[in-house]
């Protein structure tokens, strides 16, 4: 007779939706006078966290803003920021981080692609949106975020009707009842990719797939109980690596850092004792190039985990002088972030600093709550050979996969196959078992942890008079792990020169995606007239 374990049913009791949101008040709950933010002169505790978070969410349902409405935030790492991970979705809302480095037309698309319903602004970052809602349709409610450490304080039009943020917070109600989500398949947070095309993807999360992805990287990462943490990734990239619910769960003191400068990179980890950092290479790299005078050596381990563009080796043993232990991983906004680390293994220790550089610069093996990782081979769809040089396409499969591209079917369904999520990135398997990336099937380019399309850059430069073909590339760079190159073909009879299309780039959109070299040419071409960039990255790698 087979026992009917199945007539055994969930209710309330025994089941309920996973959600990062549990974490603040756990946390609230059991350490509500430990500090739980540091910025500047501003402290808080977790119980003031939570209480802050309380009346925000309050103040957006008051404005009857809930499931699935859309709240924008276009802000640097202060606690506003951080608070909104929380706030937004306590109200029920999808947490929408934008970019503080985009252009106006690309913000505008996102406000209207996103539907904003509320935007929340540091001002010094009004003159962008100010630009943006001269062209996108919605007419979403302006909150700003009047930080008195900011270094630009644009003036605000007389005629402008917006609130301050602090205003969300005193007008507030406290005993607000939060409501967790109905399933743990809800929309968490809506995250713009740059991807291949000139607009971007929106990425939606889910609630299980942040708890999942916080509780991953405690295990991944071998967090201890109260790190102390400095906030150096930007929170628009993957809402900040899923850090901020991750460092709530352990009761962290987060120390806030509103523009990395080395030298008060090193004062902060300095005075506020911080043990656990993030940052993209770029982040490294200027650390280690910083003047002398500027950098400082810890007595004490400091952990750094670091994603973007392949770190060099040269970076990664670099970091030894200041006693940084670096843990290198890899993902995609598509996968909530990181998804794989180069997890270190006991005979590592026995290696010269050079070669454990080298192992660590591999992109790794999966986290704890990546169900599965492969690399298949884009021609059988089999798994490639453990040989380093059999490449193949990397392919993903876990609850730290995103829900879908927002209003994108297509490009949704392009994404998932056969049980698994493509992630365009080329790599190969080493014998050892770990993946290290090879090439970028897209065209994306990392630059200082930056995903520009160079489907994007393309469509600028076309739009200039004298151009007749262009293509972009990535261009190896010591400071930014790789920057745009652009070939261009100028049409007959026209003129530039490299430092008109740069500033021209530079003037039609976000100035960190410009070009920083060109090189005028005929361009290689297929007999049916495709660009051959693949011709195009060889010669960029010999420049």
């Amino acid at each position: 007779m087979t026992i009917e374990y199945d007539q055994l049913e969930a209710n309330a009791a025994n089941f309920v939706p996973l959600t990062p949101l549990s974490f603040l008040h756990r946390t609230a709950d059991i350490y509500p006078q430990r500090e739980s933010l540091i910025y500047n002169e501003r402290r808080f505790t977790w119980a003031q966290t939570r209480n802050r978070c309380t009346r925000i969410a309050s103040s957006l349902a008051a404005r009857g803003i809930g499931k699935n409405d859309t709240v924008s935030v276009f802000a640097f790492n202060t606690p506003e920021m951080f608070e909104s991970h929380f706030s937004i979705p306590m109200a029920g809302a999808v947490l929408n981080t934008i970019n503080t480095r985009l252009d106006a037309d690309t913000v505008a698309y996102i406000i209207d692609h996103g539907e904003s319903r509320l935007f929340i602004c540091d001002r010094q970052l009004w003159p962008v949106l100010d630009e943006a809602l001269k062209t996108c349709q919605a007419r979403p409610e302006i909150v700003i975020i009047d930080d008195p450490d900011a270094t630009d304080k644009p003036e605000l039009p007389a005629e402008l009707d917006f609130t301050y943020y602090e205003d969300l917070v005193d007008r507030g109600d406290d005993t607000f009842a939060w409501r967790p989500p109905e399933s743990e398949w809800q929309a968490l947070a809506l995250n713009y990719t740059s991807g291949t095309t000139g607009r971007p993807k929106g990425v939606v999360y889910h609630h299980r797939g942040s708890y999942l992805m916080t509780m991953g990287t405690v295990i991944s990462w071998a967090l201890p109980p109260h790190p102390r943490y400095l906030y150096t990734v930007p929170m628009f990239h993957c809402n900040g690596w899923g850090h901020a619910w991750t460092m709530t769960a352990l009761a962290a003191t987060v120390v806030c850092i509103r523009a990395f400068v080395p030298k008060l990179f090193f004062e902060l980890i300095d005075r506020h004792e911080v043990t656990h950092f993030g940052g993209a290479p770029i982040v490294l790299n200027m650390l280690a190039l910083a003047p002398p005078e500027e950098q400082k050596r810890f007595d004490h381990t400091v952990y750094a985990m670091t994603a973007g563009a392949p770190p060099p080796a040269k970076v990664l043993e670099s970091m030894a002088q200041f006693n940084f232990e670096v843990m290198h991983v890899y993902g995609l906004t598509e996968t909530y972030g990181h998804i794989l680390h180069s997890a270190p293994q006991d005979d590592w220790a026995e290696q010269s600093i050079e070669r454990q550089a080298e192992l660590k610069a591999r992109q790794g093996v999966r986290f704890a709550m990546t169900d599965a990782v492969d690399v298949l081979h884009p021609d059988s769809g089999e798994p490639v050979p453990w040989d380093a040089e059999t490449m193949g396409e990397i392919v993903i499969r876990g609850n730290t996969v995103m829900k879908g591209y927002l209003k994108d079917p297509q490009a949704t369904d392009d994404v998932f196959r056969n049980g698994w999520f493509l992630s365009g990135d080329i790599a190969v398997v080493h014998p050892d078992g770990y993946l290290q990336v090879r090439d970028r099937a897209k065209d994306v380019i990392i630059s200082g942890g930056e995903n520009i399309s160079s489907v994007e850059v393309e469509g600028v430069l076309y739009r200039h008079p004298a151009v007749g073909d262009a293509a972009v590339v990535a261009l190896a760079d010591e400071k930014w792990g790789e920057v745009p190159c652009a070939f261009v073909e100028l049409k007959p009879g026209a003129s530039a020169d490299e430092a008109e299309l740069i500033e021209f780039c530079a003037d039609n959109m976000a100035r960190f995606k410009r070009p920083k070299k060109v090189v005028f040419g005929e361009l290689p071409k297929t007999a049916t007239g495709k660009i051959q960039k693949n011709v195009l990255r060889d010669r960029a790698k010999e420049l």
